[in-house]
């Protein structure tokens, strides 16, 4: 607990898209929700701008038009953020967004520190009009060097890893050799469901298939002609959108989590939630999945199909209390937590 001499007035915003916490789907709006608790249990005060329906133990300050969709509904909720935070901007010591950096745009004159937080692909010519204008009043991080394309982007940069709160899950040291895979994610080709099925097929292992359905448009007719006539509720089975009670379960049961992404996926929160439980990650080098998994230590990274379904084979050689471990010390709610806190005295002594 800080000192009252030394306790931080911290304002946080997130998009006004969904409710933090979530209540299943909703990654940035977890980390917001660790972050948050982190923050009060240490003594800080917090004020958090986002969806209405929201339930924090902070001060909520709610913003938002729902059903959130067209550009004249975009522009009015980034105009209601800027009329209630720029009265208040001198009511904090430290602004962070992990919304869009246009909400921040009022305060770019402002000497009050504020840090934008990347958890998705990153413009490179909006970061440098904010550096240009804000200068070493604004401080960005991203949730993994890939994101934040490697040091080549302009400003002040660090990465910070995303996290999950460790405690909230059940480290299963064994499971038994049929064992499941587990495919965990949005039911969308970039995320390579097709590929984690094959995989299964391959080695002979029951797949879970576990996430949303997106209900329209290309991702849902390729769940409709890609995926669900390959679900036989035997060997492939689909269960649907799932809450943190049923993942806790279902990855710790699991042999391994596959991550056979087609695309440059800034973090994928899973890697995480799986390693917590013990469970290995078997994923495509893409995104940041080389800066989470430790080739032959808490998983695989492969290349092809044909290697994923090899690693399959070489599971046995993962020590899954090495998984849990690496999951506490690099992607534990108490690492992140201290990191921001570190960044936020670093720059409110700065200024």
């Amino acid at each position: 607990m800080e000192s009252k001499k030394n306790r931080m007035r911290i304002a946080i915003i997130a998009d006004p898209y969904i409710a933090v916490p979530p209540d299943k789907y909703g990654g940035i709006e977890r980390i917001i929700t660790l972050l948050i608790e982190g923050c009060l249990s240490k003594g800080h005060e917090v004020t958090l701008f986002a969806h209405p329906a929201s339930k924090v133990k902070c001060r909520l300050i709610p913003y938002g038009i729902p059903p959130h969709k067209g550009p004249f509904i975009r522009v009015q909720e980034v105009l209601q953020i800027w009329g209630q935070l720029t009265p208040q901007r001198n009511d904090f010591d430290i602004i962070h967004s992990f919304g869009r950096l246009v909400g921040l745009l009022p305060l770019y004159f402002s000497r009050v520190p504020k840090v934008q937080s990347y958890q998705r692909s990153i413009s490179r010519r909006n970061v440098l009009i904010a550096s240009a204008l804000a200068g070493r009043s604004i401080f960005f991080t991203a949730c993994s060097d890939n994101c934040r394309q490697y040091g080549q982007l302009p400003g002040q940069w660090a990465t910070v890893y995303n996290a999950v709160p460790i405690e909230r899950y059940d480290f299963i040291p064994k499971v038994a050799d049929d064992a499941p895979l587990i495919f965990l994610g949005r039911i969308e080709r970039i995320k390579g469901v097709h590929t984690a099925i094959d995989i299964a097929l391959a080695t002979g292992k029951r797949l879970i298939i576990a996430g949303n359905i997106v209900p329209q448009g290309h991702s849902y007719v390729y769940f409709k002609e890609k995926i669900e006539p390959r679900i036989d509720g035997k060997q492939i089975t689909y269960v649907g959108e799932i809450d943190d009670v049923q993942k806790n379960k279902l990855l710790g049961q699991s042999a391994a989590l596959l991550m056979p992404i087609e695309w440059e996926e800034p973090f994928g929160i899973v890697m995480v939630e799986a390693l917590a439980c013990g469970t290995p990650v078997i994923g495509f080098k893409r995104g940041a999945v080389p800066e989470v998994v430790e080739d032959g230590v808490n998983g695989f990274i492969c290349q092809t199909k044909e290697a994923m379904a090899a690693a399959v084979g070489r599971l046995k050689e993962i020590n899954r209390s090495k998984c849990r471990r690496i999951a506490e010390e690099r992607f534990s709610d108490r690492v992140v937590v201290d990191q921001y806190l570190t960044l936020y005295k670093d720059l409110i002594t700065r200024r």
